[in-house]
């Protein structure tokens, strides 16, 4: 079962002790769990997992290109919101399209509701562009996305891609990295990661074919902050007033 792995994950976040023996009551790491599903999950049963196997959040593929919407996107957002389960939408950057036409195609097609987390592209393809064109214009996508929402999107990206083209162009953005292994990432960079996606073999009751497993390292309220409100949103992009 998925839940078991709050206890598992208490391993890998907890601070490593080395030499004597230091007898310390250390509390259990907190850690939240969810999923990332798109149209290759086929239709999940949402009401299942809610009640056989529970997660804390759940990103849903939303768009992709200039174009492209996954097919299972209204039923995966539509059903998370019905059962409360934090809910977030991620777009599919295709490198070879311009940022602000994959920006407005995805604005298009989520409705953002206070409390949903906040956009995520992902990046994890170069499609044969130069590098620095791919950095410009997902830097464009994410200009338009922050300004008309007034948070500041997720970037999404395994950690070998993210060290080799990302790096040091989106340090001021929310970041959630991809790394199949039992030892939690550290990036070459210093910088910190906000989601970690440590599976993509996952086995969750309702959900029919295996599915990428994350974890947020934090309690509710910290994923709160990663969440987007109007209110909050109007104040952080409000004008300052001079004196």
């Amino acid at each position: 079962m998925f839940r078991i792995l709050s206890t598992c994950m208490f391993f890998l976040f907890a601070p490593q002790w080395g030499g004597k023996a230091v007898h310390v009551t250390m509390p259990m790491a907190i850690v939240l769990q969810g999923v990332d599903v798109s149209h290759h999950q086929k239709r999940i049963e949402w009401d299942s997992v809610a009640v056989k196997d529970p997660v804390d959040f759940a990103f849903v593929k939303a768009t992709e290109g200039h174009d492209f919407i996954d097919s299972l996107f209204c039923h995966n957002w539509d059903d998370l919101k019905r059962l409360g389960i934090r809910r977030g939408a991620y777009h599919f950057f295709r490198a070879y399209g311009c940022g602000d036409e994959q920006a407005l195609h995805f604005l298009s097609q989520v409705e953002m509701l206070p409390g949903d987390l906040a956009p995520v592209l992902d990046i994890e393809l170069t499609d044969g562009i130069a590098p620095e064109i791919m950095v410009q214009e997902a830097r464009i996508w994410l200009e338009i996305v922050e300004a008309q929402l007034g948070i500041k999107p997720i970037i999404y990206s395994n950690q070998h891609f993210y060290e080799r083209y990302l790096a040091g162009h989106f340090d001021q953005f929310p970041l959630w990295i991809a790394r199949y292994s039992e030892e939690k990432p550290f990036l070459t960079t210093g910088k910190s990661w906000d989601f970690w996606q440590f599976s993509n073999q996952g086995c969750v009751e309702g959900i029919s074919k295996k599915v990428d497993l994350n974890v947020f390292p934090g309690t509710p309220d910290m994923l709160d902050k990663l969440c987007w409100y109007p209110d909050r949103a109007q104040a952080a992009t409000a004008p300052v007033s001079l004196p």
